[in-house]
């Protein structure tokens, strides 16, 4: 499958500030890529490199396997893009808005097409309201909307269910699993809420402050048969050397707070309890996590966020 999306070593500073720290990735032709992060984390600043907005500092991004400094103009074409809520026109009614951004981009669309369009984001029967009476979801379907009218191969969202009800969040997961299977789009979709990526992604990229902690598959990732156990005991460096100088050395995770990671198939954890009952170790608690926000905050600094605000 080709490369839609190849990042290289990308950097962005400001002033004394590393948002996006030496961050590299591939997105291929089909993923619905869920890009993850806390807030303040480099989603958007990488997004906003991927548009040209603004400047890396250092690193390269290719898109399309043309390299984005010097190809910019051929590559846009091919991208639609939301950043954070949509821009509309509020006193026009949906299909004004989509007519207009379409004759800006210099898209000639016959009516029959602007209503089909509006049809696939769920705005058919309201395409003469004015948008100042939608919902926040309904303004952001419109967006992708208008993202979409010349047609792209890859679609960036940028926390595109911010701010949404539950039936808005609902109808924009919906949205982006259509256009992924049913149009063929490439679609890159950050966000921080967990529950919704882990139903539309197919790769999964996780950063913690402007840094890759993780990537892969969801199937690697969030494989039910794998567990995540989290272990807290009386003395954990003690426990800590014994587990590197056994068989369990090999499911340490790094740690990230207090507590020790292993990463084992699931059936394994009444093993690893009695091993850990032979060796005398004052256990605490042994966890199993098999969430996608479990894993999340446990890979990320997310996990010290909410300790500081339960210890």
């Amino acid at each position: 499958m080709q490369d839609i999306i190849k990042v290289t070593a990308l950097s962005k500073q400001f002033r004394n500030i590393t948002a996006v720290d030496n961050l590299s990735f591939t997105v291929k032709e089909g993923d619905v890529y869920g890009f993850l992060g806390q807030n303040g984390a480099g989603k958007s600043t990488t997004i906003r490199m991927l548009l040209t907005l603004i400047t890396p500092t250092h690193g390269t991004i290719e898109l399309f396997g043309l390299n984005l400094r010097t190809h910019r103009l051929e590559i846009l074409k091919k991208v639609g893009a939301i950043i954070e809520k949509p821009d509309m026109y509020k006193y026009l009614s949906a299909y004004e808005n989509l007519k207009l951004f379409a004759k800006l981009s210099d898209v000639k669309c016959t009516d029959k097409l602007l209503m089909q369009q509006l049809e696939v984001v769920g705005l058919a029967g309201r395409e003469h309201d004015k948008v100042k009476t939608f919902s926040q979801g309904m303004k952001q379907r419109l967006g992708i909307a208008i993202s979409l009218i010349h047609d792209p191969k890859l679609i960036i969202l940028d926390e595109p269910t911010n701010g949404l009800d539950p039936q808005g969040i609902a109808d924009v997961r919906n949205l982006i699993l259509h256009l992924s299977r049913e149009m063929g789009k490439t679609v890159f979709v950050s966000s921080h809420l967990l529950n919704e990526i882990e139903q539309v992604a197919t790769r999964v990229l996780i950063i913690d402050k402007g840094k890759k902690v993780v990537e892969g598959t969801a199937a690697e990732l969030f494989d039910p048969s794998q567990t995540v156990a989290e272990l807290d005991t009386l003395d954990n460096k003690q426990c800590l050397q014994n587990l590197q100088q056994s068989q369990w050395q090999q499911c340490l995770q790094p740690q990230r707070s207090h507590t020790l990671l292993l990463k084992l198939h699931r059936d394994q954890l009444p093993e690893l309890h009695k091993w850990l009952a032979q060796q005398d170790v004052g256990i605490i608690s042994l966890q199993p996590r098999h969430t996608l926000e479990d894993f999340f905050l446990q890979v990320t600094s997310g996990k010290q966020y909410v300790e500081a605000f339960t210890d």
